[in-house]
């Protein structure tokens, strides 16, 4: 085999490659956490300081798998009061898994999931809520199986 054919293989190995990356990069999923993560980003303090009121309180947020579904207790402070929010169920490795609830206690602060409204997997917990005209927020993990 001559130089001539030796370079027009390594050309062509090379170009073949090349091909191979583009293919692999435009067929890739980008999956982003927020859709509107700049925005989110800059009411970031907002999080801090329900993050704090959080830490405030007597009790933390319970969140437990358990026979009857996925039971979210607040803390003491926030029984029999008007709460409004929502509960993120994050999956960070599959988007599809991500869901997201009302937050709907009852007078003793509890809600109740069903199992079967979450897939199984790890997820990051998100809770916001306002009570008393503030804002709270906490973070726990939970494996559902």
């Amino acid at each position: 085999m001559n130089w001539g054919n030796k370079l027009l293989l390594a050309f062509i190995v090379f170009a073949a490659g090349m091909f191979y990356l583009v293919y692999r990069s435009v067929n890739t999923n980008y999956e982003l956490v927020e859709k509107d993560y700049y925005n989110k980003e800059l009411r970031y303090q907002q999080v801090i300081d329900g993050m704090n009121r959080v830490n405030q309180l007597s009790n933390p947020v319970k969140l437990e798998q358990t026979g009857r579904g996925i039971i979210l207790q607040l803390p003491e402070e926030m029984k029999n009061k008007a709460i409004s929010g929502d509960v993120w169920f994050y999956c960070a490795y599959d988007e599809k898994k991500d869901k997201k609830f009302r937050l709907q206690p009852d007078a003793d602060g509890m809600q109740i999931f069903q199992l079967s409204s979450v897939l199984p997997g790890n997820y990051m917990v998100k809770i916001t809520w306002q009570g008393d005209g503030k804002d709270y927020f906490t973070e726990k993990k939970l494996t559902i199986l």
